[in-house]
C-alpha cells in the first residue's frame, strides 16, 4: 500500500481545492440555500472548462483519461465545500461504468458531452442499501434486436437533472443487465423527489419503453458483475467525500472553540471540550486511512471488497459522531440550519444513508468474512 501522491495527483487536488474555495463560499452557499435552485450550473461549467468533469474519461472521448485516485481527490474538495453539483452520480455511478464496460460508440454519445458539462449521468442503484421486498423490479425482454423495459426505480441520485441513466434490469432466467436509458427515450418519466437533504433524488418510470441494442452496458447478463464492480468504486468514493465534509468540519469547530469564551477563557481549553474534539479527530483519522486503503487497492486493479465495507461503515458510523460532535460544540449557533456548520451535519448524513448506511454495511461485511474462512479466523484472533 503506497499513501504518497503523486505530483500529477496533487495538482489535481489543488486545483478542485481553489475553483471549490472560490466559488462555495459561506455567503454563497447561504445565499444560494435560500433560492430555489438545486444545483450550482456555473460551478458545473467552471469544473468542465478546468477538465475536472473528464478526469477519468479516456482522451480519445474529450477527457484527461486520469484514474480513480484523482476522482476521489475531487470528491473529497467537493465535500470540503459541501459544494451543489452533481459530481458523484455524473462521474462515478454514470461515468466509470461507461468507461469501463461501455463500448466506444457509447462512450462518444456520453461521455464526450460529461467532459464538456453538457450532460449528466446517473444510476438507479438505490436499492443497494435496501432489503430484497423493498427493490422495485424493473424487466427487459426482448423484441427482435430490440430491448422492452417496464417497471420503475426510487431514489436515483441527481437523476432529475440526469441525461442518461444506467438501470439495472431482470430477465425471465434470473439474470440481469444493465442499460443506458436515455430519459427523453417514449415511455421514460423522471420525476423528481425530495429527502431531508433537498430535491436531490427522482423516481424513475418506464411503460414499454423500447431500446436498440447498443443501449446494452457490457453483455446480456453481466448485470450483477457490473453492479458488484460499481458498488465498490461508489462506496469508495463516498467515503473520499465524507473525509473532506468532516475533515473541514473539525477544522472549523477547532477554530470556533479555539475562538469562542467562556468564564473568560476559550471553549477549547476546557477537558471535556478538547477530550470530545480528540475522539472526533480520531474518528476522522479511521475514515480517511480506510478511505485510502480501499481506493488504493481499486486503482491496482485489486479486489478490495472487504476493505471497502470498512471503509464505507467508517464514513458511516465515524462521520455521525464527527458531525454529531462538531454540531454540539458549536452549542446553540450548532441548531441555526443557516449556520455553516448545520450544513456539514446535512451532507455527512446524506453520505452515510447512499448506499447503505451502517448496519447494511457491517452485515455485508460480515458475510464477507464468513464467507473467507482464514480472513474470518484471522478477525476473531484479532
Amino acid at each position: 500500500m503506497d499513501f504518497s501522491f503523486t505530483e500529477d495527483q496533487n495538482a489535481i487536488r489543488e486545483l478542485a481545492h481553489q475553483i471549490f474555495t472560490d466559488r462555495a463560499t459561506d455567503e454563497f452557499m447561504l445565499g444560494f440555500s435560500r433560492s430555489d435552485a438545486t444545483y450550482d450550473d456555473a460551478l458545473w461549467t467552471t469544473l468542465a472548462e478546468q477538465g475536472l468533469l473528464g478526469i477519468c474519461v479516456p482522451e480519445a472521448f474529450g477527457g484527461t483519461g486520469l484514474g480513480f485516485v484523482e476522482l476521489c481527490a475531487i470528491l473529497e474538495e467537493q465535500g470540503r465545500r459541501v459544494a451543489p453539483v452533481p459530481l458523484f452520480s455524473s462521474l462515478v455511478l454514470g461515468g466509470l461504468p461507461i468507461a469501463q464496460f461501455g463500448s466506444d460508440a457509447q462512450k462518444a454519445q456520453w461521455l464526450a458531452p460529461l467532459a464538456a458539462g453538457e450532460a449528466k449521468l446517473s444510476a438507479a442503484i438505490a436499492e443497494l442499501g435496501m432489503t430484497a421486498a423493498m427493490v422495485p423490479a424493473v424487466t427487459a425482454t426482448k423484441d427482435g434486436d430490440n430491448w422492452v423495459l417496464n417497471g420503475e426505480k426510487h431514489a436515483i441520485a441527481d437523476g432529475a437533472v440526469a441525461s442518461c441513466i444506467l438501470v439495472p434490469a431482470s430477465h425471465d432466467d434470473g439474470s440481469r443487465s444493465f442499460f443506458l436509458v436515455d430519459v427523453n427515450t417514449a415511455g421514460v418519466t423522471v420525476t423528481a423527489q425530495s429527502n431531508f437533504s433537498g430535491d436531490t433524488k427522482a423516481s424513475l418510470a418506464l411503460a414499454n419503453v423500447k431500446l436498440g441494442s447498443d443501449a446494452l452496458l457490457g453483455q446480456q447478463g453481466q448485470g450483477d458483475a457490473i453492479m458488484a464492480w460499481l458498488e465498490q468504486h461508489a462506496d469508495t468514493a463516498l467515503a473520499a467525500m465524507q473525509v473532506g465534509v468532516c475533515d473541514e468540519a473539525l477544522k472549523r469547530t477547532a477554530a470556533f472553540t479555539g475562538e469562542r469564551k467562556q468564564f473568560g477563557a476559550p471553549l477549547g481549553s476546557f477537558q471535556a471540550v478538547a477530550m470530545r474534539a480528540a475522539d472526533a479527530f480520531i474518528d476522522l483519522e479511521a475514515m480517511r486511512s480506510t478511505a485510502w486503503q480501499a481506493m488504493w487497492l481499486l486503482s491496482e486493479g485489486r479486489d478490495g471488497d472487504i476493505e471497502v465495507r470498512a471503509a464505507k461503515w467508517w464514513a458511516c458510523q465515524g462521520s455521525h459522531r464527527v458531525v454529531h460532535a462538531c454540531q454540539h460544540l458549536h452549542g446553540g449557533m450548532g441548531a441555526d440550519i443557516e449556520y455553516p456548520i448545520h450544513r456539514f451535519f446535512i451532507f455527512a448524513k446524506e453520505i452515510s444513508f447512499m448506499l447503505g448506511n451502517g448496519a447494511v454495511q457491517l452485515s455485508k461485511l460480515g458475510r464477507l468474512l464468513a464467507d473467507n474462512d482464514d480472513i474470518g479466523v484471522q478477525a476473531l484472533a484479532v
